[in-house]
C-alpha cells in the first residue's frame, strides 16, 4: 500500500543565525521576537560579551547584534574581540541615549552598522537584511584570480535599489582580488557603498528628504515608487566609477539630481548626531572609508579605501 513521504521540515537548513547580546532580558526578548517575526532568522542570545564569545567559539552565527553598555565586557570590547578572532562575522550595534560616543568608537574599530534602540522596530529588520546580504555576497566569491594588477569599471544605474547587491558583489570581487582588506573590511566597504548608492537614488535623483522617512516610512517608500515612474526623475541615472589596485580602491558615485551645498552637512561623527536618520549613512561612509569628499555641486561623492596595514 502506498504511503506518502514524511513531511519535510519547513525550516531551511541554511537559515541564518543571529546572536543578540544584551544584559537586559527585556531588550533581548524584544529583539528576538522582532527578528524571528520580521526577518525569519534563527535567534540566539547572550547576556554579556563574555558569554557571547563562548557561543561564538562553539557555534559561530552569521551576524551579531550587541548592546553597548553591559557588565563584564561592553559592546566596544566585544566588537574588538570579534574583529580580531572572527573577522567574517559582522556586528551591528544597538545604541541607547548616552552610549553615542562609545558607538562611534565601535564603528571605527570594526562594527558594520548600528540601530538606535528607539528605532529598533523600524530599522533593525532592514539593517539585518542589508548587512546579511552584503556578507553573503562576499562569502560566495572567495576563489578568484590572483594575477590581476588593477581593475576599472563604469556602471550607469537606473533608480532601482534592487541592482545594488549585484553591483556591490562585483566590486567586492575586485577588492578580494587585490587583497585590500580582510572579510570584515569587505563588509564595511560594502555597507559604505550601499549607503552612497541609496543616497544617490533616493536623495539625489528622486529628491526625497531622509527626514520624511523618519516621520512616515510608508509615505517615503510610496513616494520613491511614484517618482521612479514620472518626469523629471525617471530618466535620471546613477554613475558609478570604480578603480581597484593592490594599494587602494577608488570609488566615485554621481547622481543627476540638482545637488546640494556640501558645506551645510552636519558633522556625522559628532555623537549628538548619531540618532539622526539624515546623518546615519554619511557616518557609516566616513567611518568605513579612509577618505571621503563631495564635489562643489553636491551630486558626486568620492570614496577611497586604502590597503589594510
Amino acid at each position: 500500500m502506498f504511503e506518502p513521504p514524511a513531511a519535510i521540515s519547513k525550516e531551511p537548513e541554511n537559515m541564518a543565525t543571529v546572536l543578540v547580546v544584551d544584559d537586559s532580558a527585556v531588550d533581548r526578548l524584544r529583539a528576538e521576537k522582532l527578528l524571528a517575526k520580521e526577518v525569519g532568522v534563527t535567534v540566539r542570545s547572550a547576556g554579556n560579551g563574555r558569554e557571547a564569545l563562548q557561543q561564538l567559539a562553539r557555534d559561530p552565527p552569521e551576524i551579531v547584534i550587541t548592546d553597548m553598555q553591559m557588565p563584564e565586557m561592553d559592546g566596544l570590547e566585544l566588537v574588538e574581540e570579534i574583529r580580531r578572532k572572527y573577522p567574517a562575522i559582522p556586528v551591528i550595534l544597538m545604541t541607547a541615549h548616552g552610549s553615542e560616543e562609545l558607538a562611534v568608537q565601535a564603528l571605527q574599530r570594526g562594527a558594520a552598522s548600528y540601530v538606535p534602540k528607539r528605532n529598533l522596530a523600524r530599522d533593525l529588520p532592514s539593517t539585518i537584511e542589508d548587512v546579511l546580504g552584503v556578507s553573503k555576497a562576499n562569502r560566495g566569491q572567495q576563489r578568484l584570480l590572483e594575477c590581476l594588477l588593477d581593475t576599472q569599471s563604469h556602471f550607469v544605474l537606473e533608480n532601482d535599489a534592487s541592482l545594488i547587491p549585484s553591483l556591490i558583489g562585483h566590486l567586492e570581487n575586485n577588492l578580494t582580488r587585490m587583497k585590500l582588506c580582510d572579510e570584515n573590511g569587505l563588509i564595511r566597504v560594502a555597507v559604505a557603498l550601499r549607503e552612497a548608492l541609496i543616497n544617490a537614488i533616493h536623495h539625489g535623483n528622486l529628491e526625497i528628504s531622509s527626514t520624511l522617512r523618519e516621520k512616515d516610512e510608508k509615505l517615503f517608500c510610496s513616494l520613491v515608487e511614484e517618482r521612479r515612474q514620472i518626469e523629471p526623475y525617471q530618466d535620471r541615472r546613477v554613475h558609478v566609477y570604480a578603480k581597484e589596485s593592490h594599494l587602494e580602491a577608488y570609488y566615485v558615485i554621481r547622481d543627476e539630481g540638482p545637488g546640494f551645498d556640501p558645506t551645510t552637512l552636519p558633522d556625522p561623527t559628532d555623537p549628538s548626531n548619531l540618532e539622526k536618520v539624515s546623518g546615519r549613512g554619511l557616518l557609516l561612509i566616513r567611518t568605513f572609508m579612509d577618505e571621503v569628499h563631495h564635489n562643489k555641486s553636491g551630486n558626486e561623492i568620492t570614496m577611497i579605501k586604502r590597503r589594510d596595514r
